[in-house]
C-alpha cells in the first residue's frame, strides 16, 4: 500500500462566497472553474489547472485557515505577485527554502496560500 498522489485540496469559504472566490482562483490566479458532480451541494466551487485541483466548500461556522496552507507551483512568481499585488492582495516574503522563490498571500476569506516558483 502506497499513497500516490494528491487528487485535491479543500478548502472553506463562508456562504455567499463563491462569486468572491471566482474572481480570485480564476480571475487571479489563472485557474479554470469546472462542475462540481450532481450529488453534491450546488454551493461552493472547485477549481482547477493542470493537475491541481482545489476545492472550495461552505462552511456555516467559516473561519480562515491561517496556518495550514495549499503551495501552489507557479512559472512566473513575480508576474503573479504583481498580479495580486496591482488587484490589491498583500503578498509577504517568507524564510528561505532551498531551490524555490516564494511568498504567502490570502485569498479573499483569509484562508493562507503559499505561492512557489523553482529556481
Amino acid at each position: 500500500m502506497a499513497i500516490i498522489g494528491l487528487d485535491h485540496v479543500q478548502l472553506a469559504i463562508p456562504a455567499g462566497g463563491e462569486d468572491r472566490a471566482r474572481a480570485f482562483y480564476a480571475g487571479l490566479l489563472g485557474m479554470t472553474e469546472v462542475a462540481k458532480p450532481a450529488t453534491l451541494s450546488p454551493a461552493g466551487c472547485w477549481f482547477v489547472s493542470g493537475r491541481v485541483q482545489i476545492h472550495l466548500g461552505i462552511d456555516p461556522a467559516f473561519r480562515a485557515a491561517t496556518k495550514a496552507h495549499p503551495a501552489l507551483l507557479v512559472d512566473d512568481l513575480d508576474g503573479l505577485r504583481l498580479r495580486l499585488e496591482a488587484a490589491g492582495c498583500e503578498t509577504r516574503d517568507d524564510k528561505p527554502i532551498a531551490g524555490y522563490r516564494r511568498f504567502f498571500t490570502e485569498d479573499p476569506f483569509g484562508n493562507r496560500i503559499e505561492l512557489m516558483e523553482r529556481v
